[in-house]
């Protein structure tokens, strides 16, 4: 069976043709096709070279190509050549302007941006994990954002959400046994922030997980007093350190992360 060649042709990677083609190229399985990448075409010459190489091995070409006057010159040039041409961003461009009267901004690489921010996310969630409930003092020093606080103030689900917005966040517990790592008072205290909450809501959650887990929630754990001693440990900790203390009481885990992207921000 001979291959059909098609030519993935964009001014940035080339990332969004090559998926919209395979997304398409699915439904054809009688046939084989052969995709080539040509990548960063981003003047006049290079749309020269690129319809030249699919007339000689008679590709069809898909291409995204930002500006207005690439995409009417890659279709200029092709049918002088009879070369056949897709524009996969072209036709909705002109129609989001003409329905919306926006103008688009034509620039390149908008979506490359746009996957270095999806892989900065991703890098930012994979440190959470990593540098979890103070299993590794190091991410203390790489984070930008440090999180502090006894069991139960949501110091886990905070580092996770805030991953998602693509801050690196470390969360060390603080508990009145084990002393805190040293590498929590060499960073800037700026960058380290308490999480607080009421004892009575403390006594509410710790009971819970424990009936979760098949325990008895009169345990040490969910003990008013022993609560208190946690939060007191905690006060001179947070009050060492110099940071801000953020209290989670009945608040929802979006509504702090908000408020501890301000508090960052202040600075």
């Amino acid at each position: 069976m001979n291959e059909s060649i098609i030519m993935i042709v964009s001014d940035s990677v080339g990332d969004t043709a090559e998926t919209f083609a395979k997304a398409a190229l699915i439904q054809f399985s009688d046939r084989k096709f052969h995709l080539i990448r040509r990548s960063f075409v981003d003047d006049l010459e290079k749309v020269d070279d690129v319809v030249e190489e699919a007339l000689q091995s008679d590709a069809l070409i898909v291409f995204t190509l930002i500006k207005q006057e690439m995409r009417a010159y890659i279709c200029l040039r092709a049918k002088e050549k009879s070369v056949t041409v897709y524009d996969v961003f072209g036709n909705f461009i002109e129609t989001l302007e003409k329905k919306y009267h926006a103008h688009a901004a034509g620039e390149f690489g908008l979506i490359h941006r746009l996957d270095a921010e999806y892989f900065r996310k991703i890098d930012a969630v994979e440190f959470a994990v990593k540098y979890d409930d103070g299993r590794d003092p190091s991410g203390i020093l790489k984070a930008d954002i440090v999180l502090i606080g006894i069991s139960r103030t949501s110091k886990t689900p905070l580092s996770q959400h805030l991953a998602h917005k693509g801050y690196k966040v470390a969360n060390v517990p603080i508990v009145p046994e084990v002393e805190p790592p040293e590498e929590l008072f060499t960073i800037d205290s700026t960058k380290c922030i308490g999480l607080i909450s009421s004892p009575s809501k403390l006594n509410d959650v710790r009971k819970e997980r424990l009936k979760s887990l098949g325990l008895d929630d009169s345990a040490l754990y969910a003990d008013m007093e022993r609560i208190q001693e946690e939060l007191d440990y905690f006060g001179r900790i947070a009050n060492k350190l110099n940071c801000v203390v953020v209290d989670v009481s009945n608040k929802a885990i979006e509504e702090t992360a908000n408020r501890i992207e301000q508090i960052i921000s202040s600075y």
